[in-house]
Formats: structure tokens, C-alpha cells, sequence
């Protein structure tokens, strides 16, 4: 067979192995925010089981006790980036996603076989914390490994929107498990939820794992690039690197790794405002049931999800900083009159769903070019760990501290407009970051 006759067969082999890498990824990542959005979705009851005390000390600190636990597993994320990234650019992509998915996967079923305190007192809480730390390990190892696999086996022109498919992905996930609490939430007796029923959400994530792990053990590694020869006199390129030189030294990996915080602390921030804080925030503040605030919850996760993959693929076609700046502009302008819509007792319903919605989308605009925008930021050699440490580092400070800061300040201040400071504040200095973005970045390879 002459090489004219071969192409077609190898573009075939170079198709069924990028989608392979991409569902890979997919499910994986569906997985471990599957069980993110779970938890939050579920957090005053998780607080009522393991870290309320029976009386008058009970009430918001068990629900600050249950946040700063759902903190505490954001700030293991950057660790388990530089554990699990490491061993992604040295022994391959493969093997770090498998640690990572195997890891959440046992952990978030050993949540829902925990004991509560009512059954085991203060080791209850002692090992909830234990086992998000594990989760926070696998998460932060999650990112990186996955949008390296996802956007170096996309096919040319298309990189955007292969590393959207890892939001989209967290989307479903995060929508999976806010739908998955509601559902029990109405077909439950609330005294059944309390008592077993929040279980229900967590032991579902072993089949879904499983099958996660069958598809990482077969996935290839993706194809190594061509190095490019030097140019003489050429000086660093956009990120700080020196052109096909050795390794990068450490002065311009930190400065990537803050330019990629900045770049995307405003995803971090605004996400968990809207798609994850905003139960316990509705119930707390403005006195809704369980059941509304979590339709809330899952109509703005449903917005999210429905712009992600359009605002990845508008990115290759017009760059990541249009789009990302447009999108953190957005959140900067619109987040006040959409929180003060909710608070309206005045507003129809209608109105409320299509503010939740909004502010869902407003986030996508972010989530669908970030992850190629990150990955277009480090080189091969230090791809995941570079990405997956900005990453997972702004998502520690800015999403895991996101339910702690605003139920605080709330409490502290009497504020209902709390979450739109948060949200509004990263974005502005998120957009700052983003228009350092160059305008042709989305067309240049990956180095």
C-alpha cells in the first residue's frame, strides 16, 4: 500500500485515539466533580450529621465547620497537582489519571458507609475530613492530567473546544450531583434524607468510577511534537519561555503559574458563588426550602453547562481573550442585579429562574476556553504539573474558601449582596490578567 493510500488510514487511527482521550477524560472528570457538587449541594445536611452539636452550639457553626472541611480539601488540590503532575510529565499521562480517578473513586463511597456522630462522636467529622483530603489529593492530579490528554490529542484548530469538553465535563458532573440531591429531596421525607438518604448520592460514585478506570487503562499517550529549531535572536515567547531551549528555570514557571491564577481566578470565584455556595446561601439568607434552593442550584449548573462547549469552540475561531474577557466583564457588571433579583420577593418566579440561568452561563464563557488557555501557557515537559498547580491553587484559595468567606462575611455584616462582591471582585482582577492574553494564542502548536 503506497503512503497516498495509507493517509486516510491514519487519520482514522488519529481520530478513534483522540476520541478515546477524550471520553477518557470526560468520565473521569465526571466522576470527581460528580461528588463535588454533591457535597455542596448536601452541605447543611452533612453538617446536621457529622459536625453539629446537639443544642444551642449547633446551627451556622456547623455549617462554617462543614465549609472550612470543604476547604481544607481544595488546599490539598495543589499538592495532589505537583504529586500526580509530576508523575504524569515524567512516567505519562496514563498512569496519573488512573491514580487520580481509583483515589476519589474509594473515597467518596467510603463517605457514604461513614458512621455519623450520633453513632461514633467526634471521629465522625475527624474522618469525613480525612477522606476530602484524599478527594482534594485526586482532584488537584485530576485537571492537569486530563486537559494535557484532552488538548494534546486534539486534532488541529480544535484545542478550545477539546479542553472545553474537561468543563463540560465538571458541569455535568457538578449538575449530575445537584439534580441527583434534588431528586432526593422530593421523593424523600426530609427526616429520610437526614437519616440515610444522602448516602445515596455518594455509593453511586463505584460504578461510575469503575468505568471511568476501564477507560483510562486502554487510552495511549499522546503524540510527542516535532521540537522546533531556535530562532536566532529570538528572545522568551508569550509565557516566559526561552524557545526550544533545556528546561525552563524557576523564574519563569512561577511567573506562568500567578499569570495563570490571575487568569482564572474569576472562573474559580464566580463558579462556586453560583453553581455550588448558592444553596446554603438561598436557605440561609433568604429562608427557601431545600427543594427550591437546589432547583436553583441545578438550573444555573444547567446554564453553565449549556455555554461551555459553544464559548470553547467561539475561542478557536476568535481567540481565548475575547471571549474570557467578555465573559469576566459580564460577571463584574451583572452580578449585583442578578443576586438583588433573587432577593426580590417581588420578582415572578420566571424572572428567578432565568437570573440563576444567567449567571450559570456567565460562568461558562470562562470554563469552555480556560482549560486550553492554561495548557497553551506551560510546555510538554512541564504541562501537567504547571497547569494543574494554577489551577488547582486558585481553585484552593478562590472556590475552597468561596462558602467559608461568604457565610462568614454574611453573618459578620448582615449583607445579602455578600456572594456578588466575592464573584464580581475576583472577576475584576481576573480580566486585568486575561488581556495579557495574546490575540493569536489559539493558533500557535503546543510546545
Amino acid at each position: 500500500m503506497s503512503p497516498l493510500e495509507l493517509r486516510p488510514a491514519i487519520a482514522d487511527a488519529r481520530t478513534a485515539r483522540s476520541r478515546r482521550a477524550l471520553l477518557a477524560g470526560c468520565v473521569g472528570n465526571l466522576v470527581e466533580w460528580y461528588e463535588f457538587g454533591v457535597y455542596g449541594c448536601l452541605v447543611t445536611v452533612i453538617a446536621d450529621n457529622f459536625f453539629a452539636a446537639r443544642g444551642p452550639a449547633g446551627g451556622a457553626g456547623a455549617l462554617l465547620a462543614t465549609y472550612a472541611s470543604f476547604a481544607l480539601a481544595f488546599f490539598f488540590r495543589p499538592v495532589g497537582a505537583l504529586l500526580f503532575g509530576r508523575l504524569g510529565d515524567r512516567a505519562g499521562r496514563r498512569p496519573a489519571l488512573v491514580a487520580s480517578v481509583t483515589v476519589m473513586t474509594l473515597a467518596t463511597t467510603a463517605i457514604g458507609l461513614l458512621p455519623t456522630r450520633d453513632a461514633i462522636g467526634v471521629a465522625a467529622p475527624v474522618l469525613l475530613t480525612v477522606l476530602r483530603v484524599l478527594q482534594g489529593l485526586s482532584a488537584g492530579g485530576e485537571f492537569g492530567g486530563a486537559v494535557s490528554l484532552m488538548t494534546e490529542h486534539a486534532p488541529p484548530g480544535r484545542r478550545g473546544l477539546h479542553g472545553a469538553f474537561q468543563s463540560f465535563t465538571v458541569a455535568l458532573g457538578l449538575l449530575a450531583g445537584a439534580a441527583t440531591a434534588a431528586l432526593l429531596a422530593t421523593v424523600l421525607p426530609t427526616a429520610a434524607l437526614y437519616a440515610w438518604g444522602w448516602r445515596i448520592p455518594f455509593l453511586l460514585a463505584l460504578p461510575l468510577g469503575a468505568v471511568a478506570l476501564w477507560l483510562r487503562t486502554g487510552v495511549e499517550e499522546p503524540p510527542v511534537p516535532a521540537p522546533v529549531a531556535p530562532v536566532a535572536g529570538a528572545g522568551p515567547d508569550r509565557a516566559g519561555w526561552l524557545p526550544s531551549s533545556g528546561a525552563p528555570g524557576p523564574a519563569p514557571v512561577v511567573y506562568a503559574v500567578v499569570l495563570g491564577i490571575g487568569r482564572v481566578m474569576g472562573w474559580s470565584a464566580a463558579g462556586y458563588t453560583f453553581l455550588v455556595v448558592l444553596p446554603s446561601h438561598l436557605q440561609t439568607v433568604l429562608g427557601a426550602s431545600v427543594r427550591d434552593a437546589l432547583l436553583a442550584t441545578a438550573l444555573a449548573n444547567l446554564g453553565f453547562a449549556a455555554a461551555i462547549l459553544p464559548a470553547g469552540a467561539l475561542s478557536d475561531r476568535i481567540g481565548r481573550r475575547p471571549v474570557m474577557v467578555f465573559g469576566a466583564l459580564s460577571v463584574v457588571l451583572l452580578a449585583f442585579p442578578l443576586l438583588r433579583l433573587l432577593h426580590s420577593p417581588a420578582a415572578a418566579t420566571g424572572a428567578k429562574a432565568g437570573a440563576v440561568l444567567l449567571a450559570g452561563v456567565l460562568v461558562g464563557l470562562l470554563a469552555g476556553p480556560g482549560p486550553a488557555m492554561l495548557a497553551e501557557m506551560f510546555p510538554r515537559r512541564i504541562r501537567c504539573t504547571g497547569l494543574g498547580v494554577a489551577y488547582a491553587l486558585s481553585n484552593a484559595v478562590f472556590s475552597g474558601c468561596a462558602g467559608l468567606v461568604i457565610t462568614a462575611l454574611t453573618a459578620r455584616t448582615g449583607s445579602p449582596d455578600v456572594p456578588a462582591f466575592y464573584a464580581a471582585g475576583a472577576c475584576a482582577v481576573s480580566t486585568v490578567a486575561l488581556l495579557t492574553l495574546g490575540g493569536d494564542d489559539h493558533l500557535e502548536p503546543l510546545r
